[in-house]
């Protein structure tokens, strides 16, 4: 069973959380889901926003705008994108 998908052998119709994608792909969010909505909306992390997944683990380092962030796997499951 394949644990990663790659963004680009997605469709653009399709959906995955960000902990899902591959390092090194760029996808853009679809939607935010559960209870840390409000928080990863004020770091930066909105709908329509093109993030950059730059490593993997129990923590996770990506960058939006510009700015690499780092979020735990919890908040990564949150948030729902598909490919660029």
């Amino acid at each position: 069973m394949k644990l990663f998908r790659r963004a680009t052998d997605l469709k653009t119709d399709s959906a995955m959380t960000l902990s899902q994608a591959s390092v090194g792909c760029s996808v853009r969010i679809d939607s935010l889901q559960g209870s840390a909505c409000d928080r990863l909306r004020s770091m930066g992390f909105c709908e329509s926003m093109e993030v950059k997944k730059l490593s993997h683990g129990h923590n996770l380092l990506c960058s939006v705008c510009g700015t690499k962030m780092a979020l735990n796997k919890k908040l990564a499951d949150q948030i729902l994108v598909c490919p660029v």
